[in-house]
């Protein structure tokens, strides 16, 4: 290449000499010209024919097609029903909601449904193992990708490794020894929080790693399992509860003096409240979603195992807060504790405590089983978009898993695990995911009435049409400032008098409004092949208020980890990303036929 040519394309100088990152003159370069590469690249979509074949193939071999519905409603029971509704059902009933936990439940499972559909589209549309980050590629570009999908995944590994040692506080009490010190090893000299060793926390993560790594189906069947066996274990805690409870608990507190009485002790804002708690317990779904292209006929097994799966742990869930509410008033359930609180009170019965300990420990390693399934599968399509190294993606040829995306993860989720006491609990870091979940129901709305990107030319990027991408972006902007308004009244607002449900009154009518003016003059650009969400756009719109109401219940620390997360993840974006998929597109060529949909072989609708 002349250096006419160099001066003509300045990029150009960086792929002669192999890439941005093939010495320190080349980056500094690249650097160079990052405000132009950021322009280009951050918000153009790639086209869904690019991501279901040439982007595809970067990983070399194929994943295995040989899931089926039962198989995905086994992985999402295994992902959502783990320990975390031990803890979050007691306090929502002692906090909030009262005995009104039941209709929470119910409330929170309604809107985990709605985001199941948004989720549900995509993947039947575009069975690939990205999940939320090719749904956002495809519509919102690659940065608005790579920052959810860097926030979902720093969520995963830090909640994982949480949840690994509370394994062994859960496996101690199942069978009656302290397991935190007996089987925990004192490190002394290391600063709090980073001094006790645990050594079964990390087995636990190492030997589902070398799991997930041997067979995906090998995998869910081992879920499958696990996941019928604590099912049980919940039923037969639903069966005590209902047995030995009392129906007068439902409305009857234990001190009448000084709290409320009633199945809805605190009213409609309790029981609202207290969803936006519980809602942390459906999480773990949306890890179904990235298993779509090991899925053998995704039009029909998708559908069934997403929606499947959450309607059935709605109806556990419900059962569940029912007969804890039968066994104690509301008021003196133990928020911590609550079901094997609830049993150590009564004689002969503390060996149910046991029993619960043994079913959260088995709860914990389905969580963990689906969660690093999930996260491995996120990290191997990121891989793949060019904005991290390709290593990541490849797929091993005789195991047909993304065996060095598991690997590393679970190595780096061991390491945090050994020593490090996290302050979560299972899920209750949320933000990042429910996030995610705002974006997902924003782009199924703006692509259904945007269209899809075009394949640009010699890159497969492209944008929608702008005549029809405005009036979608406007809608979803408009429509997301009303349900934080709505958020704002609801936590700010000081309670009595009619102002207040007078401001929630009207933005409800204005959102309602928005909706209803959009439909009316916005048409549709693109149909679904295969399955569509129903009621567009009412549906996805629910789902979007829904996720900015519970994103306004979160704390202040979880904002300030969202921030950290998301600023880091912007820098490493700014410094690498952003150069290595320019250097991946640039290399990879057009893709053949334009950015025509190829479906996998062996992929039956």
């Amino acid at each position: 290449m002349d250096k006419a040519a160099l001066v003509a394309d300045p990029d150009g100088a960086a792929r002669a000499s192999g890439g941005s990152f093939a010495s320190l003159r080349a980056y500094g370069r690249a650097l160079a010209q990052t405000p132009r590469r950021l322009a280009r690249r951050a918000c153009a979509a790639t086209a869904p024919g690019e991501e279901m074949s040439r982007v595809r193939a970067r990983s070399g071999p194929r994943m295995a097609r040989a899931l089926r519905w039962w198989d995905l409603v086994g992985l999402g029971l295994g992902g959502m029903v783990g320990a975390g509704v031990f803890v979050t059902t007691g306090r929502a009933a002692r906090l909030y909601a009262g005995p009104g936990v039941v209709v929470s439940y119910a409330i929170a499972g309604l809107c985990a449904l709605l985001s199941a559909f948004c989720y549900t589209e995509f993947a039947v549309d575009m069975p690939v193992a990205g999940g939320a980050f090719s749904y956002l590629r495809v519509t919102f570009g690659e940065f608005a990708a790579f920052l959810t999908g860097a926030n979902l995944i720093m969520e995963y590994v830090f909640s994982n490794a949480a949840v690994a040692r509370s394994f062994t506080a859960y496996l101690g009490t199942a069978v009656g020894v302290d397991a935190p010190s007996k089987w925990r090893i004192p490190a002394p000299g290391l600063p709090e929080g980073f001094n006790q060793v645990d050594l079964v926390a990390v087995g636990v993560i190492l030997l589902i790693s070398v799991c997930i790594c041997y067979s995906t189906k090998e995998s869910s069947l081992v879920n499958l399992v696990l996941t019928v066996v604590h099912v049980a274990f919940i039923l037969f805690i639903i069966a005590m509860g209902f047995k030995h409870g009392d129906a007068r608990n439902l409305t009857r507190p234990a001190d009448p003096s000084g709290n409320p009485g009633g199945f809805f002790p605190h009213g409609a804002a309790g029981v609202f409240n207290g969803a936006a708690a519980v809602y942390l317990s459906y999480i773990g779904y949306d890890a179904v979603s990235t298993m779509a292209e090991e899925v053998e006929r995704p039009a029909r097994d998708i559908p069934a195992g997403v929606s499947g799966s959450v309607v059935v742990v709605t109806a556990l869930y419900c059962l569940m807060a029912a007969s804890m509410s039968m066994l104690l008033p509301y008021d003196a359930i133990d928020p911590e504790a609550p079901f094997s609180g609830a049993f150590k009170g009564r004689a002969g019965m503390a060996w149910v405590s046991n029993v619960i300990g043994a079913g959260a420990s088995l709860g914990i390693l389905t969580s963990l089983m689906v969660a690093m399934l999930g996260q491995a599968r996120y990290l191997c399509v990121i891989g793949r978009s060019g904005v991290m190294p390709a290593w990541l993606a490849r797929v091993h040829p005789r195991t047909a898993t993304p065996v060095n995306a598991s690997v590393f993860l679970g190595l780096f989720t061991a390491a945090l695990a050994l020593l490090t006491e996290l302050d979560v609990l299972l899920n209750l870091v949320s933000i990042g995911t429910l996030f995610v979940f705002y974006m997902v129901a924003n782009a199924v709305v703006y692509r259904r009435y945007a269209g899809d990107a075009d394949a640009g030319a010699g890159a497969g990027l492209g944008q929608p049409q702008r005549g029809r991408a405005w009036p979608a972006l406007a809608f979803l902007g408009g429509f997301s400032l009303i349900a934080l308004s709505f958020t704002l009244v609801w936590q700010l607002a000081p309670a009595g008098g009619g102002a207040k449900a007078g401001l929630l009154a009207a933005c409800a009518a204005a959102a309602v409004g928005a909706v209803a003016a959009f439909q009316a003059l916005v048409p549709q650009a693109r149909a679904p092949e295969l399955w569509g969400v129903p009621g567009m756009p009412w549906v996805p719109a629910a789902s979007v208020f829904l996720n900015v109401f519970l994103l306004g219940s979160l704390d202040r620390p979880s904002y300030v980890r969202f921030g950290c997360f998301s600023a880091a993840a912007v820098l490493v974006y700014v410094l690498y990303s952003v150069h290595a998929s320019h250097d991946a597109e640039e290399s990879g060529g057009a893709l053949d036929g334009g950015g025509a949909k190829v479906q996998d072989e062996g992929c039956k609708v």
